[in-house]
């Protein structure tokens, strides 16, 4: 049974109810934003819209623009140009602690002279909110992140995740309307990182609220996100669900920064018959779908599943085994087909790997393949 906590926080301000075809206004509207520093430019013209309720990742490299977008949104930064809504509400001006956001950061930024229960309650304090009330809300909150039996510690007495649950209690206790973390479980060992990421998922679940999630770790953000924005060179370049990222990425940088890709490069011809092909240094292969012109240059992206050792397939190369990785659910074979380039070919389970120096075919179904531009 969820608290009075999650209750509350699971039903979302909402505006006036939309006319009859009209879609419902967005959480957050980030409208054209942008922010530049003299003639660098962290963040390109952006348009984005976050539904009440999403878990949505920015996503990228180091410099993609993901931290300043978040900023942004929270206040930290004056944009340069464009508009924030939260609620249809203009907010891009409004300062910081004026804004109805909540912050969760990778150094939790708790008080060491206050207890958990003290740190938990803090930003109800803040707000004028009635004594009653903030120990009700911090017990509810105690109990949402399974801390209860702490409520007394101070937080050098706690462990790193205890810590981090704690900020995140504190961040849900007041119900915001937007949610933003910023790499929350970078601090975090793997195993908590992988722990953590099921409480925020499950906090997400219970309460219904509206999360923007930083992170440059692929895989935790295709193991918790309803949608992931992945950002590179200060813009958008892909925005989708998990599985649109994954299985169809729209660009060459989609492909290789999600997941484990084999990317051929080259040129889109068509063979004797006719079919649209992918010329490139290791061979011709056929194109599924909708190819794009001729002679434009593309890439085939291929994933380690799609692809058979001395399997069958309509394209094929060949190469010598140069490593095997084992990866306790799975083995990854590394297959050199040149000099310049080597393949992943993830095997089924049960299949023993191919000695290091055998030479091997490596094949794949046409559709298996994905052209990107």
């Amino acid at each position: 049974m969820l608290s009075p906590l999650a209750t509350a926080q699971s039903t979302p301000i909402r505006s006036a109810a939309p006319s009859a075809g009209q879609a419902p206004m967005p959480k957050l509207l980030v409208d054209g934003l942008t922010k530049s520093y003299g003639a660098c430019v962290a963040l390109q013209p952006t348009r984005l819209e976050v539904p009440a309720g999403e878990f949505l990742t920015l996503l990228g490299p180091s410099g993609s623009g993901k931290t300043t977008l978040l900023q942004m949104i929270c206040g930290l930064v004056e944009p340069s140009g464009g508009r924030i809504l939260i609620d249809g509400q203009d907010e891009t001006h409004t300062p910081v602690h004026k804004r109805d956001i909540g912050l969760v950061f990778q150094h939790y930024a708790l008080f060491p002279h206050l207890t958990v229960a003290e740190n938990i309650g803090f930003p109800l304090r803040m707000r004028g909110v009635a004594a009653a009330d903030v120990d009700r809300r911090v017990t509810e909150a105690l109990e949402m992140v399974h801390l209860d039996h702490l409520a007394g510690r101070f937080p050098k007495e706690l462990s790193g995740g205890q810590q981090q649950r704690v900020a995140l209690a504190r961040c849900f206790v007041y119900q915001p309307s937007v949610i933003l973390m910023d790499e929350p479980l970078g601090a975090l060992d793997k195993k908590l990182r992988e722990h953590m990421q099921y409480e925020i998922k499950r906090l997400h679940r219970e309460t219904g609220a509206t999360i923007i999630y930083v992170t440059h770790d692929q895989e935790e953000a295709l193991a918790m996100s309803d949608r992931i924005c992945l950002m590179n060179h200060a813009r958008i370049e892909q925005i989708g669900t998990p599985h649109e990222i994954y299985a169809h990425p729209k660009t060459a940088f989609a492909a290789d920064f999600i997941g484990v890709s084999n990317i051929f490069r080259g040129r889109v011809q068509r063979d004797a018959s006719g079919a649209p092909v992918l010329v490139t240094g290791n061979g011709a292969f056929r194109l599924g779908g909708d190819a794009l012109p001729d002679q434009t240059d593309a890439a085939l992206v291929v994933r380690p599943e799609q692809l058979d050792l001395n399997g069958e397939g309509d394209n094929e190369v060949s190469g010598e085994v140069v490593d095997t990785v084992y990866a306790g659910s799975e083995t990854r074979v590394l297959v050199a087909l040149g000099e310049d380039t080597t393949i992943t070919v993830r095997l089924r389970r049960g299949v023993p790997p191919p000695p290091l120096g055998d030479r091997v075919a490596v094949r794949w179904r046409t559709e298996a393949g994905v052209l990107v531009s």
